[in-house]
This record gives C-alpha cells, sequence and structure tokens, in this order.
C-alpha cells in the first residue's frame, strides 16, 4: 500500500516500540495540484467547535435513531438478505474466541521487526467485534455484546504496541479505526465493566493512537506525500474514531482540521480528490490513487467515506464538503470499477522515493479493475436518501449497490487483509 525502499527514518513512538524503518514494501504517493480544478465557488469550511465541547454518543457509523430504523427493516427486503448475510458469517457467532496478540506486527521479517506478520488476529477479532456488536444492537441478545466485549477485552489486557517497518502505519490505522468502531458501538453495553472500559480507552489511546499521529505529523521522515492517500486516510479514521471513543475532542478536530485544510499529505481533500471535471463531464472527480491501481483507489474511496460517516454522526458534513467532491469521486470510480467505462484522466507525478524524486503516471492504472468493495451502499443512501442527491448524479454509484447487494464485511471477501478493510454490512446498515 504504500513505501519505497530508498530512505532511512528514525521514529520514537509513545508505545512500547521504537524502530527504524527503512521505506519498505509498496509504492509512494502523488504530487498532484492540490487544487479544485474546475469549481469557483467559495468553499465552505467546516468550524471545529471547543476541546471542553463533548462528542456525541453512540457516536460511530451509526446512531441509535438508525439503530430503531433497521430493527423494523429486517423482515423484508434488501434488509432482510443483509440480516441473513450477517448472521451466517463465522466472526459473527457467539462462539468466536479472540486471538491477541502482544505485539501487533504489520510489516514484519524486516530489519525494523525480526517476527513474522501477525495482523490477521487483529483484522479478524475486530471484525467479529464489531459483527456480534451489530447484532446485539439489532436483537438486544446480551449474549452478543458480551462476546463482543470479550474480544475487545483480550486485546485490551494483551496488546501492548504495534510494530514493523514503516507498514506499521497501516497496522494501527487500520485495525485502529475498526477497533475503534467496534468498541463505540457498545459503549452503553451495561455488562462492560466501567474499569475493563476505560482501560480499553486506554489502550486505544496508548497503543495506536501514537503511531496515527506520529505518521501523520511525520510520514517517516519522507516528503508527505510519499504514500499513497490510503496511508493518511487509515490513520485520519483511527484518530478520529479514537477521539469520539474517548470523548477527546481534539483528536477529532485534528483529523477534520487535516482533512479540509492543514494535511500535508494525501489525506488532505484537495489531494485525496485532485481533479474535479465538472467543466469536462458532469459529477466526476478523479481520484489520487487513480493512476496507480483499482484495488487502491477503490480503499481510498471506502476510508474516505468511512470518516465522512462518523463525522456526519457528529454533526459535521464532510459528505457535501465542496458542492458533494465525494460523490463525484464515488462516481468516477464507479464508472471505472462497476460500469467498465472509460472516465477522463489527468496525468499526474508522485513520489515513488521518500525524497522529492517525481515519477508520471500517465495513464489511469487498470490494475485490479472491478474491485468489489462493501461501501456502496453507505456513499448511495446517504446522498440519495439523506441529501436528496437527484439520481441522475448517482449513476453509477447506484450499480454500485446492485452489484454488491446484500454487503457482507470481513470474512465474505477472502481470508486477506484486502478482504477487511472495511467493517461493511451496508445494505442492512444503510439501506433506507
Amino acid at each position: 500500500m504504500g513505501y519505497s525502499k530508498n530512505s532511512v527514518i528514525s521514529v520514537a513512538v509513545l508505545t512500547c516500540f521504537f524502530f527504524i524503518a527503512s521505506c519498505s514494501k509498496s509504492g509512494g504517493s502523488s504530487s498532484s495540484s492540490a487544487t479544485d480544478t474546475s469549481t469557483t465557488h467559495k468553499i465552505k469550511y467546516i468550524d471545529t467547535l471547543a476541546p471542553s465541547v463533548a462528542l456525541k454518543h453512540p457516536g460511530g457509523l451509526m446512531s441509535n435513531d438508525d439503530i430503531t430504523r433497521i430493527k423494523s427493516d429486517t423482515a423484508t427486503e434488501p434488509w432482510k438478505s443483509g440480516w441473513t448475510k450477517l448472521c451466517a458469517n463465522p466472526h459473527a457467532q457467539t462462539t468466536y474466541t479472540a486471538s491477541p496478540t502482544t505485539l501487533l506486527i504489520r510489516g514484519g521479517n524486516s530489519p525494523e521487526q525480526p517476527l513474522p506478520d501477525n495482523y490477521s488476529h487483529a483484522m479478524n477479532d475486530a471484525a467479529a467485534a464489531f459483527q456480534l456488536g451489530v447484532r446485539w444492537k439489532i436483537t438486544r441478545d446480551a449474549t452478543y455484546a458480551q462476546a463482543a466485549v470479550n474480544i475487545l477485552n483480550a486485546w485490551a489486557n494483551t496488546c501492548t504496541g504495534v510494530s514493523g517497518d514503516p507498514n506499521a502505519a497501516l497496522g494501527a490505522g487500520i485495525y485502529g479505526y475498526e477497533f475503534a468502531i467496534a468498541g463505540e458501538q457498545l459503549r452503553d453495553y451495561a455488562g462492560w465493566a466501567a474499569v475493563d472500559f476505560t482501560k480499553y480507552q486506554q489502550w486505544m489511546s496508548n497503543v495506536f493512537y501514537p503511531v496515527n499521529y506520529s505518521f501523520l505529523s511525520s510520514h517517516w521522515g519522507c516528503n508527505p506525500q510519499h504514500t499513497w492517500s490510503n496511508w493518511d486516510l487509515c490513520n485520519l479514521a483511527s484518530i478520529m474514531g479514537i477521539g469520539i471513543l474517548t470523548d477527546n475532542r481534539s483528536m477529532y478536530n485534528y483529523v477534520i482540521n487535516y482533512i479540509q485544510k492543514s494535511g500535508l499529505g494525501n489525506g488532505y481533500i484537495f489531494r485525496t480528490i485532485p481533479f474535479v471535471y465538472d467543466s469536462i463531464t458532469s459529477q466526476m472527480a478523479q481520484m489520487q490513487e487513480s493512476g496507480r491501481d483499482q484495488g487502491h483507489a477503490t480503499l481510498s474511496l471506502a476510508l474516505l467515506t468511512t470518516i465522512c460517516q462518523l463525522a456526519w454522526n457528529q454533526g459535521d458534513d464532510l459528505w457535501g464538503f465542496n458542492n458533494n467532491m465525494v460523490l463525484k469521486a464515488s462516481e468516477y470510480t464507479a464508472k471505472y470499477n462497476i460500469a467498465f467505462l472509460d472516465v477522463p484522466y489527468t496525468a499526474y507525478s508522485w513520489y515513488p522515493k521518500c525524497d522529492n524524486t517525481t515519477e508520471l503516471l500517465p495513464v489511469v492504472g487498470a490494475g485490479s479493475r472491478g474491485t468489489i468493495r462493501p461501501m456502496w451502499a453507505m456513499i448511495y443512501n446517504h446522498y440519495a436518501k439523506i441529501s436528496n442527491i437527484p439520481a441522475s448524479n448517482l449513476t453509477y454509484t447506484a450499480m454500485g449497490v446492485q452489484r454488491t447487494q446484500p454487503e457482507g464485511g470481513g470474512g465474505d471477501y477472502g481470508p486477506n487483509s484486502g478482504g477487511f478493510d472495511q467493517l461493511g454490512f451496508g445494505t442492512l446498515l444503510f439501506t433506507r
């Protein structure tokens, strides 16, 4: 997902690990112009609130109103198929047993961490905690909540750090945001002892957040645009999720400001979505990873929209930011990957090395074209049913919903990490 072998960095992280990372394993980033290339309207920025202002709970992907709505719909389609999909997943069973590790390693078998990767434990357990939590929310059967809490407590009592080569940032980002959302979802379960919930909050703050912040503030000593947008976005999602879980609005504000104003890396939204084509073809916007490959372009969109949903449940509309530019990125990505139609493309440069060396990406990346991720239902239903965007502006995103319905989650898209990058189950959770 993103680092080259051409630099050496030294990063001291506030958890129980220290690594010197020679940028290794996978890719780089874009140096495209960080501007909206077609719109001339004045951008309305989201104002952050004072750190003392409390965050809203539950503040994960679903509000209490969402849960009430879902409960009333599970007997009819397509919610019924979405519910059946969840209940059939092996991760959503009360017999599921956690397998926490002392170190969460992504980027192992490396000079920085000679031990092998073990992040599959985290990705499976975070998926299970989330899925069991959803079953509890809908049925109110406490056995599901207790099974989920047992998973989260096991990790908080065992794991002391995130380690590896620079790919440790992906481990902290992806599993950080997923564990944070799973925990937030269960915060109102009466059976989660207060002392254990507090320990879980501390675990997220002490183990994941320092790695997230260290990466975003330093980019491991590289040019901030060396890493692709998904690196920034997963760490931003983690900080936002942890901020909500721990009632830390300063963390939350950091993400809001990074995305819309101050981000140095490719998680700044005008780098994540560098080219908007309103003047060429309506409702299309090219993403920073569009010239790389479609497995990662779809990942970037999935992570960005997860952040949008977390912010929405706090009252902040990143979905609508800058004239719905996230929707335009969705339409572009779906047109190329779901409809298999041509899209406009602007060549741009990226930083394949840790320094300021650039390389042109001249054509849209066709690798992994047609990648399926469980993300379209959330995107479509927000814009179509909440924002009331005309159907003509949702043509290809709607095709994404039809192609993937009913959406599953971790465990439904293969055993590898890409199948666990999103928590999923959008047909059940977001259809309106």
